[in-house]
Parts: structure tokens; C-alpha cells; sequence
């Protein structure tokens, strides 16, 4: 299958690497153009403009696959849709909120040319090259068939794919996972730190991370992170405890509070990670630095604010 991956950061270099390894057909749209020449080692066709995007496409059905920030994702959507011919899909699969998925679905829905558009909510950090990337569709049936090609070759080995029924409902699960992500997240920090400055401060935390990692109750993909980044840094050296927030659990909390529904954890460890933020390091300890580490280990995000 054609497809064009418009946005290289971690996850977009991935899928555009991914699906190249699997024959198919990647078109691979950057802003700036290092990461597209890195696609193109990997297989890809590089594209600087969109008009080299379409152009790529010949008379083939044009695939957009946008793989981009939430507060450049719908200004980006409404550029291809001034450009993209009949029958184009439009793949938005970065971190959006679900709310405005619903205004960009709506607004691909009056365009004339019969755009199909599809929200896919994607999980897997930087491993998913390797281990398999988990989608959450939202759209139309009909675009979610189009697409299951892809999907089937990013989900291999170990990852899957489901669709959730209308335009938003694929954000919308992402947008819980990840706040239920925070949660597990933040569970995890402050145990270790209840082992490096509780009862017993000499205990060995990867020790710990690695029994845990042997059918105990809190086995999980998570813990063997965790572990791993205090067996390579014990003392997490280097790492300042500022923890970003990328909005979807602010995203959910504030649905919470619109339908009456109470999440206390999801709402203490959203509020760690605003209070890591403060100035002068006021809110960070051990546990903070941990969230860091582990946040790098999945998702290759930055160790430092």
C-alpha cells in the first residue's frame, strides 16, 4: 500500500520505517529535511513539499497519514484538504483531543471531494518498530478498512488494532490510556521511593524490579522499564524531576469533572507532574526523577525539562 507519513519526530520515523521494512510504498514529509533523508536510507521516498507528496502519489488513492503536534494538527488538516484530490484519506494519528477530532471530522465531512478522515490513537513509545504498535481507530468502517493493511503491519509482532465507532472515539480511548498511564506511572515512582528512603534506604531497587518482574501481581512492561532505568542509573544522576504533561490527562480530567466522575489517582499524579514544573525544582524528588526516566525509556522523551 501508498502511504505518506507527514510528521519524522519518534513515532512518525518509526511507522515510516516500519512499514518500508514491509514493501510498502512510504512518502515521507518533514518540515525540516534531516529526518526525511533518514527515511529515505530506510526505504522511504522523500518528499520536501506537499506538492512532492501528491505528486508521488501518480494516479494512485492519495494516504495521509499526519503524525503531528495537537496544536498544529488542525491547521495542518485544513492545508491538505485545500490540496488533496477525491477520495483522499486523511490519517490523523498524533495526540489529539478527542473534542476537537469531532470538529476536524465535521469539517472534513463539508469538504466536496469526499475525504475520508480517520482518527487513530497510537501507543508503543519508541518500541514499536520493534515490538509492535497499539492503534485506537475512530471514523467511518469504511476508512478503517482502507487502512487495515497498514495497521496489520504496524501492530506485528505483538501489537494490536481496534476500531471504537465514530470520528473522536479512537483519540478518546488513547486520551484514557494515557491518563490511566499517568496513574500506573506515578504508583510505580513512589513505591521506589518508598524503598530508597523508607525502612530500608540500603535496598537494591533493580534487585526489587527485577523479582517484581517474575509473576508478581505488578509484572508489567512499565516495571521492566523501570527496573531497567535504575539498573543502568541507580541513583538517577543527571536528571532534574521536571515531568512533562502532554495534555491528555488534563484532557480527561476536565471530561471527569464535566460528567460528575471521580479520579483521584489520575488527578494526584496529574498534579506531580505541574508541581515538578515549579521553579527552582521545588516539587521534585526521587519519585520525579523516576517518572523521567521512565517517560525516556518509553516514550524517548527528553530526561531534563
Amino acid at each position: 500500500m501508498k502511504i505518506a507519513i507527514h510528521g519524522l519526530g519518534r513515532m512518525g520515523m518509526q511507522i515510516a520505517k516500519k512499514l518500508a521494512a514491509a514493501d510498502h510504498t512510504v512518502i515521507a514529509h518533514n518540515r525540516s529535511p534531516e529526518p526525511i533523508a533518514e527515511a529515505v536510507t530506510a526505504g522511504a521516498v522523500g518528499a520536501p513539499t506537499k506538492q512532492d507528496v501528491l505528486a508521488a502519489f501518480g494516479d494512485d488513492q492519495v494516504v495521509i497519514w499526519l503524525m503531528l503536534p495537537a496544536d498544529v494538527t488542525g491547521d495542518t488538516l485544513k492545508e491538505w484538504l485545500d490540496l488533496v484530490p477525491a477520495n483522499s484519506v486523511l490519517i490523523d494519528g498524533g495526540n489529539s483531543d478527542f473534542r476537537q477530532t469531532q470538529a476536524h471530522a465535521e469539517l472534513v465531512k463539508q469538504h466536496p471531494n469526499n475525504v475520508e478522515f480517520i482518527d487513530i490513537g497510537t501507543s508503543g513509545g519508541v518500541w514499536g518498530l520493534q515490538r509492535g504498535f497499539c492503534m485506537m481507530v475512530g471514523g467511518d468502517a469504511r476508512g478503517y478498512q482502507l487502512v487495515t493493511p497498514i495497521l496489520d503491519t504496524l501492530a506485528a509482532p505483538a501489537g494490536a488494532h481496534g476500531h471504537f465507532g465514530p470520528h473522536g472515539n479512537g483519540h478518546y480511548v488513547k486520551m484514557v490510556h494515557n491518563a490511566i498511564e499517568y496513574g500506573m506511572m506515578q504508583s510505580l515512582a513512589e513505591g521506589y521511593r518508598m524503598l530508597r528512603e523508607g525502612a530500608y534506604p540500603d535496598t537494591d531497587l533493580a534487585k526489587a524490579g527485577d523479582v517484581w518482574q517474575h509473576s508478581s501481581v505488578i509484572t508489567s512492561w512499565l516495571n521492566e522499564l523501570t527496573r531497567d532505568a535504575l539498573r543502568e542509573n541507580p541513583n538517577l544522576d543527571g536528571i532534574d524531576g521536571f515531568v512533562a504533561e502532554n495534555g491528555e490527562a488534563r484532557w480527561t480530567l476536565e471530561l471527569a469533572k464535566e460528567k460528575g466522575i471521580e479520579m483521584p489517582a489520575i488527578q494526584a499524579a496529574f498534579d506531580v507532574r505541574v508541581a515538578s514544573q515549579q521553579p527552582g525544582g521545588k516539587g521534585t524528588n526521587f519519585a520525579t526523577k523516576l517518572l523521567a526516566a521512565m517517560r525516556n525509556k518509553f516514550g524517548g522523551h527528553a530526561l531534563n525539562g
